[in-house]
């Protein structure tokens, strides 16, 4: 609680699958059947819907996340990280007796990767986790085929509603989803799934189909940048993105989300906005995993302390009177092996 804020509202709400995710790096290619494949990089962390919880944490932002935790190692370990750790509120979340957490390895290569996924749905859906959520400044919302009944009671509550969307198994891409974007405030879905679902043939033509349905709508373009149009201040962008070397692109979309937010809570412009969470994911790209790969303040200010190229300091030049004064302490990044939570015994 902080009574000296102005809005008593938490920043971020927040609701989802959490995973625990063991990240695998350093491979040309991945492995074929009856291959095996030493490689020395590997990092493990929160997955998930964790991944978009860190990334507005590490930005000072105050968020709340309602997630389901297995009983399980895992389960405690992503507890103790989000909220001992990364100072998540946790206090919409639920421990499921009898319930393992997913747990997802990914083998990352090049500039993508392949996920293997182990688990089950939980046993609260995410309305019956929110109930009648909290009013909160803005919540990210990952929509599906299936309306949330929580997203209309958050709307409801003067929560902006910042949405992206997933691949669709099927490839029908119904354009019926798109009719959950009256209740949002703006929508990120990169160009491959607003192209498919605006029946366009550009990103650019997507950006603008889009456009006429919610107030901001941004396209990702991964290695091509992202574009956008804010409708209530009139204003459109394209950024490119920064030449990054990938270790690992997990979760890269994710943290290009959270820092869009976070610089839309600032009132920060419309290019500004963009710049700014293109270069939260070059930078998340750069470590293993997707939650503790974020860069936070930290991150960010390192990189604009440490930028020698002219002509980035001249784009970037905002960021000399958006960091803030103290970045706060270095943030801690996937460990290969993560220390045994508080609470779970060690082996005998």
């Amino acid at each position: 609680m902080d009574d000296e804020r102005p809005d008593a509202r938490p920043d971020v709400l927040l609701t989802g699958l959490l995973f625990y995710d063991l990240v695998l790096t350093g491979l040309d290619s991945p492995p074929t059947p009856g291959e095996e494949i030493w490689t020395g990089g590997m990092g493990t962390s929160p997955g998930g819907i964790a991944n978009l919880a860190v990334a507005a944490a590490r930005y000072g932002l105050d968020t709340s996340l309602a997630t389901v935790f297995g009983d399980d190692y895992y389960g405690a370990y992503c507890r103790e990280v989000l909220a001992g750790q990364e100072h998540v509120d946790l206090s919409l979340s639920r421990t499921a007796d009898g319930w393992h957490t997913p747990v997802t390895v990914s083998i990352a290569y090049g500039h993508d990767r392949a996920l293997v996924t182990h688990g089950q749905e939980p046993p609260y859906s995410q309305d019956a986790l929110m109930g009648d959520p909290p009013a909160a400044r803005t919540a990210l919302v990952h929509i599906e085929a299936e309306p949330r009944e929580w997203l209309a009671k958050a709307a409801a509550n003067g929560t902006k509603i910042y949405a992206d969307v997933g691949w669709d198994p099927t490839r029908q891409w119904s354009s019926d989803l798109l009719d959950q974007l009256a209740l949002c405030h703006a929508f990120v879905p990169n160009e491959t799934e607003a192209m498919a679902y605006t029946r366009t043939d550009t990103a650019a033509d997507a950006l603008g189909k889009l456009s006429e349905l919610v107030p901001v709508a941004v396209v990702t373009r991964g290695g091509d940048g992202a574009l956008a149009v804010d409708q209530t201040t009139g204003e459109y962008a394209d950024v490119p993105a920064l030449a990054a070397e990938v270790l690992d692109a997990t979760g890269a979309g994710d943290v290009f989300g959270a820092s869009f937010v976070a610089a839309s809570l600032g009132g920060w412009p419309l290019e500004e906005r963009l710049r700014f969470a293109v270069l939260a994911a070059g930078l998340s790209v750069q470590r293993h995993g997707g939650a503790l790969a974020a860069p936070g303040w930290y991150g960010v200010h390192q990189w604009w302390q440490s930028l020698k190229n002219p002509e980035l300091r001249r784009t970037y030049g905002f960021l000399a009177d958006r960091l803030p004064a103290d970045p706060g302490p270095p943030v801690p990044h996937a460990p290969v092996t993560p220390p045994a939570p508080h609470g779970i015994p060690d082996l005998p």
